[in-house]
C-alpha cells in the first residue's frame, strides 16, 4: 500500500472511530449528568481533528458527571451555525466551539453568549471577546518557529537565500493569517529570499495542495522549501514534487505535528520539520467544567509548541507507541 494511501486509510479510521464514539455519548443515563456540554466541531474526516475529537471524548470519559453532546459541522459554515442554534435549544450548560470560519461563526456564537451560555472557543477565534474562554495554540509564535527555522534550512540569518512556495490554510481563518505573519517576520528580514506564490490557499486539504505545488512546480524551475500551514499540505507538495521527480531538491515544512501524521512524515524524511499545535479538545473541556464548578478560569489558555525534525522524530514514536 502507497504511503499517501496509507495516510488518507488511517484518517477515515480515525473519523470512523469518532463517529462511532459520538453516537455514544448521548446515552441513556444522560438524565443522571450533572452537566450538559455540547461542542461544536467544524470537521472529523482531517487528521488532526479526528485527534482533536478522540481527545476531548477520552476527557469526558473521565468526568462521569458530564454529558458532552458533539456535532459535525461537515467542514460547512452554514452547517456549523445550524449545529450551535441547535445546541442552544438544548439549552446546554456550556458550549464548547471549532470554528470553521471566524467572521462565519461569530453571529451564532453571540447569540449563545446573549442566551447566558458560557462559550469556550477552540483553535480558531471568532470576531467578538465576550466569549468566556480562548483555548488554542499560538500560531503566530508557531509561525515566528517555522521561519526561524526556514531561514537556517536557506544559509542562516543575513545569508538566507532561496525560491519559497507557501500553501495557506483557509483564508478566512485567523490561524492561517497568524501562520503566514509570524513566519514572514523572519523570512522577510532576508532580502536572498523569494515568495513565489500570491496567497494560494489549499484549505488545509492535502489534495488541493497538491495541485497548488503541481502549478507551481511547472512554472518555476528552481523552488528550495516549501511552508504548508498544516502537514497534509505539506505533504501534497511533497507528492506534487516526487511525481516531478524533484522532491529531493526541495525542504518541506508542516504544522500539526501529530505522531501518525506530521511525525511519521518528518522521520520517513518526507517533511524535514513540523511543529506541534496540540489540540484543545481536553483542556477546553477541563476548562468548563472548571468554570461550571464555580472557580474562575482565565480569559485564553495557550497551549506549547515543539519543532520536530529527523533528530527527535524517532523518540517521539516511540514515546508513542508507534
Amino acid at each position: 500500500m502507497k504511503r499517501r494511501d496509507m495516510l488518507k486509510l488511517a484518517a477515515v479510521s480515525a473519523a470512523l472511530l469518532t463517529t462511532t464514539a459520538l453516537l455514544t455519548s448521548g446515552s441513556a443515563f444522560a438524565q443522571d449528568k450533572k452537566w450538559k456540554i455540547g461542542f461544536s466541531q467544524v470537521t472529523t474526516i482531517e487528521p488532526w481533528r479526528a485527534q482533536f475529537n478522540k481527545d476531548i471524548l477520552a476527557e469526558a470519559a473521565k468526568h462521569p458527571d458530564v454529558e458532552l453532546i458533539v456535532t459535525d459541522g461537515e467542514d460547512k459554515t452554514e452547517k456549523q451555525v445550524a449545529d450551535v442554534e441547535n445546541l442552544i435549544r438544548q439549552e446546554v450548560d456550556a458550549l464548547l466551539v471549532s470554528p470553521k470560519e471566524s467572521a462565519g461563526l461569530t453571529g451564532v456564537v453571540q447569540q449563545a453568549i446573549d442566551a447566558k451560555i458560557p462559550v469556550f472557543v477552540l483553535d480558531r477565534n471568532v470576531d467578538t471577546k465576550d466569549y468566556t474562554q480562548f483555548v488554542g495554540g499560538d500560531n503566530a509564535l508557531i509561525g515566528r518557529a517555522a521561519g526561524e527555522y526556514a531561514v537556517e534550512l536557506l544559509g542562516g540569518k543575513g545569508k538566507a537565500s532561496g525560491n519559497v512556495v507557501e500553501i495557506w490554510g483557509g483564508m478566512g481563518t485567523q490561524p492561517a493569517h497568524d501562520r503566514h505573519d509570524g513566519f514572514h517576520e523572519f523570512t522577510d528580514k532576508e532580502p536572498g529570499i523569494k515568495y513565489l506564490l500570491d496567497q494560494q490557499s489549499g484549505d488545509w486539504k492535502q489534495d488541493q495542495a497538491y495541485n497548488i505545488m503541481a502549478t507551481a512546480l511547472r512554472n518555476n524551475e528552481k523552488i528550495d522549501l516549501v511552508y504548508g500551514h498544516n502537514d497534509p499540505m505539506a505533504y501534497g507538495a511533497y507528492l506534487a514534487a516526487k511525481d516531478a521527480g524533484r522532491e529531493k531538491d526541495i525542504k518541506f515544512i508542516g504544522i500539526d505535528g501529530l505522531p501518525g501524521e506530521g511525525v511519521t512524515l518528518v522521520n520517513n524524511g518526507e517533511l524535514t520539520a513540523t511543529f506541534t499545535y496540540v489540540t484543545p479538545g481536553a483542556e477546553g473541556l477541563r476548562q468548563a467544567i472548571k468554570f461550571l464548578n464555580g472557580e474562575k478560569v482565565e480569559k485564553t489558555i495557550t497551549l506549547p509548541t515543539e519543532k520536530i525534525t529527523k533528530e527527535n522524530s524517532a523518540q517521539i514514536l516511540k514515546d508513542n507507541g508507534l
